[in-house]
């Protein structure tokens, strides 16, 4: 069998080096999408691993019938044709576990940054901040604490608990909604102190909707947020997005903005990577970045390493 690995997006030089003390030889140069199948199939690629840049449909799936494993270093899976590669015979694994905290950090990184507006001083201050001082100080003068506010996460897995766990130690209400889970004991640790354990039972999503003040979302996909849902929120609540783009409708959400039933959103992800609309981009009440859930360097080893045990595993 061949021992050699496509790292199409890459991979941390960590889980690069457990492969290949278990005999194989990782490629980390980039492969053109439109090239990819010829590649795989000249070099006799064993084994192909993506982020969420290159795309594994069924052209390349059936245009390889020697590569025996696809691995994505991340969670979602939404760019590769799963159901149809492992009908063909060939392993399709993930690493669900690693960046959840790295996520769940970002999520209040957005956060802090909306209830202070960070985000907007930050673009108006090397702009205004020498000539109008005053008046942006006014203008940002109607911040609020997140502490003792209900944030509702829609979705409660890993990443989904990691969310409230930083939640739980901002002082937040917690809301959960998840129909897979009925309940979850979430164990924090303090360092310095013994840790806690916190039991959150989920709701029904029409509950967390209503009641919440922040909602956090992190689903697979689905166009889970429309006009509907957006009217059953409070006046002022604020809308996080590091799941997958379109889990909020975007003509809606700019609709809720517009007419202040939304305060703020906070996107990581968007409908149309990676050219989002510029009615988001511009948007003075939208805090953005460029889909880096996952990129920390302490992420990023745990998921090179994640994967490589799982590929080592895969292909004994």
């Amino acid at each position: 069998m061949s021992r050699l690995i496509l790292a199409n997006d890459g991979i941390d030089a960590v889980g690069k080096s457990l492969l290949e003390r278990a005999g194989f030889t990782v490629i980390t140069e980039k492969v053109a999408q439109e090239n990819l199948a010829q590649e795989i199939n000249a070099k006799n690629y064993v084994a192909l691993t993506v982020r969420s840049a290159t795309k594994v449909r069924k052209d390349v799936i059936d245009a390889c019938p020697n590569l025996k494993v696809i691995g994505r270093g991340g969670v979602g899976m939404d760019n590769i044709d799963v159901e149809y590669a492992r009908s063909k015979g060939i392993q399709v694994i993930n690493t669900p576990a690693a960046s959840s905290n790295s996520v769940a950090e970002l999520v209040f990184a957005h956060l802090f940054n909306v209830v202070r507006f960070v985000y907007d001083s930050n673009r108006q201050m090397p702009i205004n901040g020498d000539t109008k001082f005053e008046e942006l100080k006014k203008s940002y003068a109607k911040g609020v604490e997140l502490r003792d506010k209900t944030i509702g996460i829609i979705g409660f897995g890993r990443i989904g608990q990691y969310t409230a766990k930083i939640a739980l130690g901002c002082g937040m209400k917690v809301l959960a909604y998840d129909p897979f889970v009925k309940d979850a004991t979430l164990k924090i640790d303090i360092h310095g102190a013994n840790g806690l354990e916190v039991k959150i039972n989920t709701v029904s999503l029409d509950e967390l909707i209503s009641n919440s003040d922040i909602i956090s979302l992190h689903v697979p996909g689905g166009n889970v947020i429309t006009e509907k849902e957006i009217n059953q929120m409070k006046k002022g609540v604020i809308l996080v997005n590091a799941s997958r783009g379109g889990v909020i409708d975007e003509k809606a959400l700019i609709e809720g903005l517009n007419t202040g039933k939304i305060a703020h959103a906070a996107l990581d992800v968007f409908e149309n990577e990676p050219t989002p609309n510029q009615a988001i981009l511009k948007h003075p009440n939208i805090s953005l970045t460029p889909h880096i859930g996952a990129a920390t360097n302490e992420a990023q080893e745990r998921i090179g390493v994640e994967l490589a045990e799982k590929l080592i595993d895969a292909l004994k």
